[in-house]
């Protein structure tokens, strides 16, 4: 079985986020960038069902030569061997076309990406890549088998889950629970320098959406403590400041 992952390269959630050029354009200036966690879960998955020579698994990133070391922790965690699409992720539309164009040419049994990036948290890229290539998809996997050319999938819904049959190719966009995220050890790290990591040209994709800029989340309030036992002035901020009483 051929599994293709498709990784994003995002800032760590512990960066401090700026944003330059009159808000602009992100600062990426001193960001710490990782895996995506999602795509992390989904890689995790490929390199279990791909275990024992039942498969191989393919990383795939659309970015520029910076994102070559987050290409490289793929290859660490196990997968056998990753390219990279040589372009700016401007947007969805624009990952997911190139996404598209590189399977058309090279097809795969099972396409895994996470069910979001944790940076703009649009979760369109599956659905779109699904689309663009005619393929079944399904969105927030919780649990994923593949027996033959079947590929069985929970998911939550609201009020319970569902549990879907679709057959062999299918995009799935996974979540907690379907593998727990690998680490990389010495030898994985080691064994990723030697494995091959393909630099392709980007397709011509027309841009469809444009950020006109961004903006940084009001700042929290002060806290006010109030001693436990001077209920009446709770009730005079609640009625006063709060004007929820």
């Amino acid at each position: 079985m051929k599994i293709l992952v498709c990784i994003s390269n995002v800032p760590d959630t512990t960066s401090k986020i700026t944003f330059t050029e009159s808000n602009t354009s992100f600062n990426e200036n001193g960001i710490q960038f990782i895996i995506n966690p999602y795509d992390e879960i989904a890689l995790a998955k490929a390199i279990e069902l791909a275990a024992n020579g039942n498969g191989t698994v393919t990383v795939l990133n659309v970015g520029e030569a910076s994102t070559e070391a987050t290409i490289r922790k793929a290859l660490a965690c196990g997968a056998d061997q990753a390219v990279r699409i040589n372009a700016a992720p401007r947007d969805a539309w624009f990952v997911a076309n190139q996404i598209a164009n590189y399977v058309r040419t090279n097809p795969f049994d099972l396409i895994l990406t996470g069910q979001e990036s944790i940076d703009y948290n649009g979760a369109q890229v599956q659905s779109y890549v699904a689309e663009l290539l005619s393929l079944p998809s399904v969105a927030i996997a919780k649990k994923l088998d593949i027996i033959s050319n079947e590929a069985t999938i929970e998911r939550e819904i609201e009020g319970g889950k569902e549990i879907l049959t679709v057959s062999l190719p299918v995009v799935v966009g996974t979540a907690e629970g379907v593998a727990e995220p690998k680490i990389a050890n010495v030898r994985g790290i080691m064994d990723a320098r030697k494995k091959p990591l393909d630099v392709i040209d980007a397709v011509d994709v027309s841009q469809l959406s444009k950020i006109i800029n961004f903006e940084s989340p009001t700042p929290r309030g002060t806290v006010n403590l109030i001693d436990k036992d001077n209920v009446a002035q709770l009730v005079e901020l609640l009625h006063r400041e709060a004007k929820v009483i």
